[in-house]
């Protein structure tokens, strides 16, 4: 039995690889339950060139600092969530959404699995019932792993 899911999981896992799009769902430090789907950055760069309506609403829940040097363009700045008032900014701008919205998490400042920001957020959405929350891989900064690779950015507010 334990076999047939293993055999199972690869091949859906192959699957995604066949089509270019991997995620992954990894435990956060410190987290119960199972962690976030993660959202590769190549993957998350291809969504931005898509209409509007399909694009995820895309939330930076870092330093402002970060956000102002470079940001994902359309994304939001929401402030730190390992502070209660950035989670509760978090709460506010998402309350009267459908819970089924597409919502990608980032902050930035260091690898996403010791990021102090992404943790909190991610359970603040899951807690108000949000199921559809990915969080951008960055592995180790948003420098190296986004503006450094050449995908798209916005500066300033």
């Amino acid at each position: 039995m334990k076999a047939q899911r293993f055999r199972a999981k690869t091949a859906a896992l192959l699957g995604f690889a066949c089509m270019g799009v991997i995620f992954a769902t990894i435990a956060l430090p410190g987290a119960s339950g199972p962690g976030p789907q993660l959202i590769q950055a190549a993957e998350l760069a291809r969504l931005l060139q898509e209409p509007a309506g399909v694009r995820p609403l895309i939330i930076q829940v870092g330093f402002r600092t970060l956000y102002e040097q470079a940001h994902i363009p359309g994304s939001e700045y929401i402030g730190p969530a390992s502070e209660a008032r950035g989670r509760q900014e978090l709460h506010n701008r998402v309350q009267a959404l459908p819970r089924n919205r597409f919502i990608v998490l980032y902050c930035g400042c260091c690898p996403w699995s010791h990021c102090p920001n992404v943790r909190p957020a991610y359970q603040e959405l899951r807690e108000m019932g949000f199921r559809n929350v990915q969080v951008l891989y960055i592995a180790n900064n948003f420098g190296a792993d986004w503006v450094d690779k050449g995908y798209p950015v916005s500066k300033g507010n």
